[in-house]
């Protein structure tokens, strides 16, 4: 018996991982996360059990995998990666330390996926050859660095800034970031009802604003890009 935690990707189905999608195919139980697509879902067999974690606390789910995953194989899916902001280490400590068999598929994250869907390359040559990843709402409901941040160059991809936009802007302006620079939301990334914003960074809380979550900052002179790269890849998918 074990306990497989599995990326589903950053949203559209498809994006999941051969590995991953063999799991589901063969799993006892699935538990997933209310972001992860319904057709992965049902990927799993008809007798398998289904529990969506909605609701529960971190603790919570943790001893619920433990119980399960003494008894049958599991699959833990969740949205993106399960290392990359997901709880995952969580998950997989909690596990190893009940002696259960853990192992890890990774996903697509969504650090690179979602902005890549709209066009924007996190590096480009002689544009940005890094990329800084933070969460702009911690756990304990704190401001990110912004003094790091804005010092970091390159490219910021922000997870979970949706909802403070605003304050996450002036905060990297104030840090020393120009007003001026290119910015972008990705809502709903990969996926068919997804909506892009890019503008300014100081006007980006005011264009965006409405968009539905999920959603990624993305911060940085690569979002100029999208203007030549969005239109060719719209074509393709035409």
């Amino acid at each position: 018996m074990s306990v497989a935690l599995v990326g589903a990707g950053p949203g559209d189905p498809g994006l999941i991982t051969v590995r991953g999608l063999e799991l589901l195919h063969a799993c006892d139980a699935v538990v997933y996360d209310r972001l992860v697509a319904e057709e992965l879902v049902d990927e799993v067999p008809e007798d398998a059990l289904r529990i969506c974690r909605d609701g529960l606390g971190q603790d919570a789910v943790d001893r619920l995998l433990v119980e399960l995953g003494r008894e049958l194989d599991v699959v833990r899916l969740k949205g993106g990666d399960p290392f990359v902001f997901g709880r995952g280490g969580e998950e997989a400590i909690a596990l190893a330390e009940a002696g259960i068999d853990v192992e890890v598929v990774p996903g697509v994250s969504s650090i690179a996926a979602v902005p890549a869907a709209a066009g924007i390359p996190v590096t480009h040559r002689g544009v940005s050859d890094r990329v800084t990843v933070a969460t702009a709402h911690a756990a304990d409901d704190s401001e990110p660095d912004y003094a790091s941040l804005a010092r970091a160059g390159g490219t910021l991809v922000l997870f979970m800034g949706l909802g403070r936009l605003e304050s996450l802007a002036r905060g990297l302006i104030d840090a020393g970031l120009a007003a001026s620079t290119p910015a972008a939301v990705v809502s709903r990334g990969s996926l068919p009802d997804q909506a892009v914003v890019a503008a300014s960074l100081a006007e980006l809380p005011e264009r965006a604003a409405g968009l539905p979550g999920p959603a990624l900052v993305v911060v940085g002179d690569v979002v100029a890009l999208r203007e030549r790269i969005a239109p060719a890849a719209a074509a393709l998918a035409s």
